[in-house]
């Protein structure tokens, strides 16, 4: 039930490859030498009374619980998505962000929490654990649920229902690890919303994604999976996987709409569907994109390139094709605005309904 993601494995996905061979394997190195694993603790008191400041470098990097190795690990594989959707570098400045962002955060939860509670925090768990779960908040905004199953009739089980299960293990594993959560998940909200223009401070330079390219990617690349089933009639296999990955968004895009139309027929006062929830989860797909909108250069799913989608007014044409085949002129416009004027997909759009 983990979110599908194309073709299996870490194929395109270099930085997820690397940071689960790294990190993973420093943590079995810490495990049987355990006399250098005090170097790498997270100790708050060593770092505000003893001014060890290195420890926010090495206490945030490695995992010094298996079970905590182990649950990230179990994430960073599933949110190899957002590699392939937005790219290695986008994805690294994401996580160099939020790792800045979440040191500080840390450092302001516990301080709060001391005097709150009037209790001392002296030591959080170890690893690289708030920017795991920072990536939890494009993975809620961006990702739609599609529902799998369903259990006693009421309770859904979604593509995404795993990852959070996987998450709240990773959640209760330690007493304080909800802070880290916290933490990760406040920094990954404010980078994502660009507060304070935090994507043009801390991102990773064009320089360094060069040489990373020239001189890791070759070692953490993957090759291509040769046992996939063939879907679609692309000539090769970038065209068919590539077949397969647009395949699985309009799958998405489906039960995204399948669930909106529900939640109208229920609230019909609402007024129309909630479009720009739905477009943030979509690859802007070039026969889809208006040529005059340019290729946004800043975060993956900009406000501006949303209005710009959600402004376009449907062709009266299209409407009036929709409506000849039998259609109410409101179901076609909905799709229309839904498939981003493209007809084709607007007609299965409403062929499964």
């Amino acid at each position: 039930m983990f979110t599908s993601t194309g073709s299996r494995g870490l194929y395109k996905a270099p930085l997820c490859k690397g940071l689960l061979l790294v990190l993973n394997g420093l943590t079995v190195m810490l495990t049987l030498l355990p006399q250098y694993q005090h170097m790498f603790e997270y100790n708050l008191l060593a770092i505000t009374q003893q001014n060890q400041l290195w420890r926010f470098l090495c206490g945030r990097i490695v995992c010094l619980d298996i079970k905590d190795s182990f649950c990230s690990s179990l994430l960073i594989y599933n949110f190899r998505i957002f590699e392939r959707r937005l790219g290695t570098r986008r994805l690294a400045s994401f996580l160099l962000g939020t790792w800045f962002l979440s040191a500080l955060m840390d450092f302001l939860l516990v301080q709060g929490f001391q005097l709150l509670f009037d209790s001392e925090v002296e030591e959080l768990p170890a690893g690289m654990l708030a920017p795991v779960f920072s990536l939890f908040v494009p993975f809620y905004t961006s990702i739609p649920r599609m529902p799998v199953t369903q259990i006693l009739g009421q309770i859904y089980i979604t593509n995404k229902s795993l990852v959070y299960i996987v998450g709240l293990q990773l959640l209760t594993s330690s007493p304080f690890m909800w802070l880290l959560a916290l933490s990760g998940l406040i920094s990954g909200a404010l980078y994502r919303c660009n507060f304070l223009k935090m994507q043009k401070l801390v991102f990773v330079p064009l320089w360094i994604s060069r040489l990373g390219r020239c001189t890791l990617e070759p070692i953490f690349s993957s090759t291509q999976p040769a046992n996939e089933t063939p879907l679609g009639m692309g000539a090769t296999l970038d065209i068919q996987r590539q077949q397969r990955m647009d395949m699985l968004d309009q799958q998405l895009l489906l039960a995204q709409y399948n669930d909106a139309r529900r939640n109208t027929r229920v609230q019909p006062q609402g007024g129309l569907l909630q479009w720009r929830r739905l477009f943030p989860s979509l690859r802007h797909r070039g026969q889809n994109r208006p040529a005059a909108q340019p290729q946004p250069q800043g975060q993956a799913h900009s406000s501006t390139s949303v209005a710009a989608v959600d402004n376009t007014p449907a062709a009266e044409d299209q409407v009036e094709r929709l409506v000849e085949m039998g259609f109410s002129r409101t179901d076609a416009l909905e799709a229309l605005r839904a498939s981003n004027n493209d007809i084709n997909m607007a007609t299965n759009f409403l062929l499964q309904h």
